[in-house]
């Protein structure tokens, strides 16, 4: 299957995804650490079975030194020990805020407690925000079929960033 559209080449999509990247700096300059962002980006890639995504958050995450282990484990990290307490509180409100309809609560009371014991005020916004924007970026490539494989780190820095 091909891509239906190529959203990276026209000018409307340029220029939301201009403001799309700037939202996405919010959050990573914040508090909360980076690889957290990138393996909550890549669980809600994969429920969402977005390939374009996977592919970026998993390269990106490789780049910025997380191990081969820790991301091949990622859909299944409930069945592992490689992740630390607030990673699976981080991954389990990634899961809730992903599936809304099936669970149909969001982020449960139970989750969110279990997250607010690891992260502080700050990093709990930004956790909200990666939730918010991967699950939107899923959508963005899923709709027009944008396939995964030809990405490289940084290489919207320059158009995007």
């Amino acid at each position: 299957m091909e891509a239906r559209f190529d959203m990276f080449d026209n000018p409307i999509a340029a220029k939301f995804f201009k403001r799309f990247a700037n939202a996405a700096g919010v959050i990573q300059q914040s508090p909360l650490p980076r690889s957290t962002q990138e393996l909550m980006a890549l669980r809600a890639s994969q429920i969402n079975g977005c390939g374009w995504c996977i592919d970026m958050h998993t390269k990106d995450a490789a780049a910025a030194g997380e191990s081969a282990v820790r991301l091949h484990l990622v859909a299944a990290w409930r069945e592992t020990t490689v992740f630390t307490a607030a990673e699976r509180a981080a991954l389990a409100f990634t899961e809730e805020g992903t599936r809304l309809a099936d669970l149909g609560t969001g982020v449960s009371d139970a989750t969110w407690a279990a997250a607010r014991e690891h992260y502080d005020d700050d990093q709990l916004a930004a956790m909200v925000c990666v939730v918010a924007m991967i699950n939107a970026a899923n959508r963005l490539a899923v709709i027009v079929h944008q396939k995964g494989g030809s990405y490289e780190p940084g290489m919207f820095a320059a158009q995007f960033g």
